[in-house]
């Protein structure tokens, strides 16, 4: 009896104890995260629950990896099972008697049930790690503190049961196999013995729940905490919108992110929600193509940094015992210049030669005050910032919601807007924009000019209609700058106006009064330009009455639907391929002539995971006789970025291999005679991969709006109505 006393007083203080430092741990991050700007999050509480109830309960997103989802699903609802099996043995070395479980052997079997599913679970996340050695995983002390953990933890359940059904004198049960079989084999010990070794294990099992109870919330493991809430403040706009900036406000002092404090709340969230599980770098088109960036490491550095400032600016610290957890030395980014300018990476893309430079290159530096880190340049480097193409594929991967293309676009507005810091190629671009409304820099003058070039002759009599020769349209067309001064787009455009003209389309086009969607300024960080062009837009839309505005451009189209409306748009807005599937469904298009080609289709990154189009074009491409469809390797939510968003289209690559070359060898794997796209960027990146490859020949790059066309007229019809645009 004095035994269980003396035990019970310990257990009360240990654990006290611990709880105290966990909450005191989580409390001084909690402050830390308070240091951002307040988010303005949309209440929309319905929605945040389902999806809450289904990522966090459902696993949805970790199983895009079918083997790291079920190992992580067995874990997840194994800790959930053994949590009321770790209150029984608690209980029980404390009263000397178990809690009151109905069924209380079927209780035992499932508990030891769970307990070897875990192991084989851990047993199986180790093999990835240091067997399989997958290039996204880190590997070394940290990641393994946990399976050690897990292992040990489960190794202490097993043997607490053995000895407990030693202590009690009960006989061997098939509800309980395993603690069974350990007790036989451990009944040759005396009593003492047994009663010894009973709170050696009952006490073992404690100190590695407690250890790990304060272990969590000072590692990547804080996610189990952060990463359910992080998903249920997730933004509920639409996919990748960016946030709207106050330009107007007086007392602003700064624009974007040029300090950790800029960032909101939820996206400091978003940093310790981190799982560094590195799926974000593993598809990102920049890490697997030997640029600097690394989406995981981005976040993993952002968060030290928040983490080390936050401490200095709340005078709380981040590590309990500081002994044990606290850094030495600040962290901040090495020299990574011509670090990965050579590729040399293996296949047709690799990760590991960034995931090396990104390792080697954050460190900590003894004697150096968190002040003097510069976000921009200490924490990430320029390099990094104008790597993103903006794909979204990393979002789309992190099975805990995190957000990272914001994150960029907000150090790119600090870049632009506050410090002038544009690449070379970049900023001539937006230049070029804001004097004569598009990247090229050609006159504003000539963009009703391809309405005479795509028909010299009037051989095709083509009806293009401006807005104020039909004022009573139905669809506006905006053409785009791609489609209006890129000789290539131009065809895009022929073809998708002689098929609104078969079906009987009310459209009007703007002419020269049309201007550049703003998409490129805003991607690459110059808010001041988007917002005017934005506003000069939507004041035409006005004038003239447009309520259904659709574009071959899925960027044009991602803006327009998805941001304009914050600056007053109304407008139902289309892509060029919805309009045309639903033209061919209600038989206004009759794909009548076969077209005799093996197509795989790539997907537009803002149509596809900004918008979620991916069946409409291809559903247009199954209404064409004679087409093989071959999807790639990386198709629909999972394609890999062409290479152009994100203002890349106007920059140059300097640094390991191109992405518009990966993404054309995987599409030419499938062994294509056609590579299609739905948009006009896209399009050119892939056409210049197939010459890059020397196979423009043997493999044409053709838009759904062209490969239509064909059927819809007749091949032979269009090579004889080719005209070639100088």
């Amino acid at each position: 009896m004095i035994l269980q006393i003396i035990n019970a007083l310990l257990f009360f203080l240990v654990t006290g104890l611990a709880v105290y430092m966990f909450i005191k741990v989580v409390y001084h991050r909690y402050l830390y995260i308070r240091l951002g700007r307040p988010a303005d999050l949309k209440k929309d509480l319905n929605e945040r629950l389902r999806t809450f109830a289904i990522q966090v309960f459902g696993q949805t997103k970790l199983f895009k990896d079918p083997k790291s989802g079920i190992m992580h699903f067995v874990v997840f609802y194994g800790f959930i099972i053994l949590q009321f099996g770790a209150l029984d043995i608690i209980w029980k070395g404390i009263s000397g008697h178990g809690l009151p479980i109905p069924g209380y052997e079927g209780f035992i079997l499932m508990q030891e049930i769970t307990v070897v599913l875990i192991l084989l679970a851990i047993g199986y996340a180790a093999f990835r790690r240091y067997g399989e050695k997958l290039d996204r995983l880190k590997r070394g002390i940290k990641p393994s503190i946990v399976v050690i953990f897990i292992t040990t933890l489960m190794i202490s359940v097993l043997f607490t049961m053995a000895f407990e059904r030693l202590r009690e004198g009960l006989v061997s049960s098939p509800l309980a196999p395993i603690s069974s079989s350990l007790a036989a084999g451990l009944s040759w010990m005396p009593e003492l013995a047994v009663n010894t070794l009973y709170y050696v294990f009952w006490w073992l099992h404690l100190i590695i729940l407690l250890s790990f109870l304060i272990y969590v919330p000072q590692s990547k493991h804080f996610h189990l905490i952060t990463a359910p809430i992080n998903i249920l403040l997730r933004r509920t706009d639409p996919p990748g919108k960016l946030s709207k900036l106050d330009l107007e406000d007086e007392e602003a002092e700064s624009y974007g992110v040029g300090k950790i404090e800029d960032f909101t709340q939820k996206q400091m969230l978003d940093f310790y929600a981190c799982v560094e599980c590195g799926r974000c770098t593993n598809v990102c088109p920049a890490s697997s193509t030997g640029k600097i960036l690394s989406p995981m490491h981005m976040i993993v550095k952002l968060r030290d940094h928040l983490t080390e400032k936050g401490a200095l600016l709340t005078s709380k610290s981040p590590w309990i015992p500081a002994g044990v957890f606290g850094y030495s030395g600040v962290y901040t980014m090495g020299d990574t210049e011509h670090a990965l300018t050579e590729w040399k990476g293996e296949g047709i893309t690799d990760i590991r030669p960034t995931m090396a430079v990104q390792k080697k290159a954050w460190h900590q530096v003894e004697g150096v005050n968190v002040k003097d880190v510069q976000l921009i340049g200490g924490v990430m480097t320029e390099e990094e910032i104008w790597a993103c193409t903006t794909c979204r594929n990393c979002e789309d991967q992190c099975p805990v919601d995190n957000e990272h293309v914001d994150k960029i676009v907000d150090l790119r507005r600090h870049l632009v807007l506050m410090e002038g810091s544009v690449p070379q190629e970049g900023q001539r671009a937006m230049q070029n924009i804001e004097r004569q409304g598009n990247p090229w820099g050609i006159s504003r003058s000539e963009r009703s000019k391809w309405v005479k070039e795509i028909d010299p002759e009037g051989t095709l009599n083509l009806q293009i209609p401006t807005v104020k020769e039909n004022p009573k349209f139905d669809y506006l067309f905006f053409v785009g700058s791609m489609g209006s001064y890129d000789n290539r787009s131009r065809k895009i455009t022929r073809a998708f106006i002689r098929l609104m003209n078969e079906a009987g389309v009310n459209f009007a086009i703007l002419g020269n009064e049309e201007k550049n969607s703003g998409d490129t300024p805003r991607r690459m960080g110059n808010e001041f330009l988007f917002q005017q062009l934005c506003t000069e837009n939507i004041e035409t839309f006005e004038k003239y009455g447009a309520h259904k505005i659709v574009t071959a451009c899925p960027h044009t189209f991602n803006i327009f639907k998805n941001e304009y409306p914050e600056f007053g748009l109304k407008a139902e807005v289309l892509h060029h391929t919805q309009l045309l599937d639903q033209l061919v469904k209600e038989g206004r298009l009759s794909p009548r002539h076969a077209v005799d080609e093996k197509i795989t289709y790539h997907d537009s990154c803002y149509l596809g995971r900004y918008n979620d189009v991916y069946d409409q074009p291809r559903d247009v491409l199954k209404a064409i006789p004679g087409v093989t469809l071959l999807e790639m390797d990386r198709t629909r939510e999972n394609g890999m970025c062409c290479g152009a968003g994100g203002g890349q289209m106007w920059m140059e690559e300097d640094e390991g291999k191109r992405v518009n070359l990966a993404r054309t060898e995987q599409a030419l794997a499938v062994s294509p005679t056609m590579i299609s796209s739905a948009c006009p960027y896209c399009l050119t990146m892939l056409e210049d991969g197939t010459k890059l490859k020397e196979v423009e020949e043997q493999v044409k790059t053709r838009d759904i709006a062209e490969i239509l066309e064909e059927s819809v007229f007749g091949m032979k019809e269009i090579h004889v109505q080719e005209v070639v645009v100088k």
